[in-house]
C-alpha cells in the first residue's frame, strides 16, 4: 500500500536553494545572497590586504524580485551563498485578478504568478487585451518567482 506522506509529483530533485562560492570568485552581473535576498551583483571592489587581515570584497547587489539595493563586505577567502536561479518561458493564456495563468511547452501550469508591477505589467496586460500571443520569461530563485520579460510568440 502506498504511503500518503510520500509525494513524488513535483519532479524536484530536492536540491538546496543556494550553494557556497568563495567571495573572490564572484563576478559582476552574477548572483549572490545579500541580507537573505537573491541579488544580482552590480558593483564589486576589492581592498588590498591589510597589516593584520585579509583582503575585503565590497559587494553591491540589486534584489532580483524587489529591485532594492543591498550591500555587504566580506573577506575574500570566505564563502558566500549563491542562489540557484532558473529561467523558464511560459505562454500567457489568461490574466485574471492580477494573476497570470501560463502554460509551459510541456503543459505545466503556473497559476500563482502575479502580474508584475510597473511598465512590464502594463505591457503584458495591454498585449493580452489586444489579443497578442506572447511568452513571459519567469525567473525563479529561493522559492520565489517573478515575470522579468515579455516577448512575442513565434510559430
Amino acid at each position: 500500500m502506498a504511503d500518503p506522506d510520500l509525494d513524488f509529483t513535483s519532479g524536484d530533485a530536492g536540491a538546496s536553494t543556494t550553494f557556497p562560492m568563495q567571495c573572490s570568485a564572484l563576478r559582476k552581473n552574477g548572483f549572490v545572497v545579500l541580507k537573505g535576498r537573491p541579488c544580482k551583483i552590480v558593483e564589486m571592489s576589492t581592498s588590498k590586504t591589510g597589516k593584520h587581515g585579509h583582503a575585503k570584497v565590497h559587494l553591491v547587489g540589486i534584489d532580483i524580485f524587489s529591485n532594492k539595493k543591498y550591500e555587504d563586505i566580506c573577506p575574500s577567502t570566505h564563502n558566500m551563498d549563491v542562489p540557484n536561479t532558473k529561467r523558464n518561458d511560459y505562454q500567457v493564456r489568461c490574466t485574471l485578478w492580477a494573476l497570470l495563468l501560463c502554460v509551459c511547452f510541456n503543459f505545466i501550469m503556473s497559476q500563482d504568478l502575479r502580474v508584475p508591477e510597473g511598465d512590464l505589467g502594463k505591457e503584458i496586460e495591454s498585449k493580452f487585451a489586444a489579443g497578442e500571443e506572447m511568452l513571459v520569461t519567469v525567473l525563479s530563485a529561493m522559492g520565489e518567482e517573478s515575470a522579468v520579460a515579455v516577448k512575442p510568440m513565434t510559430k
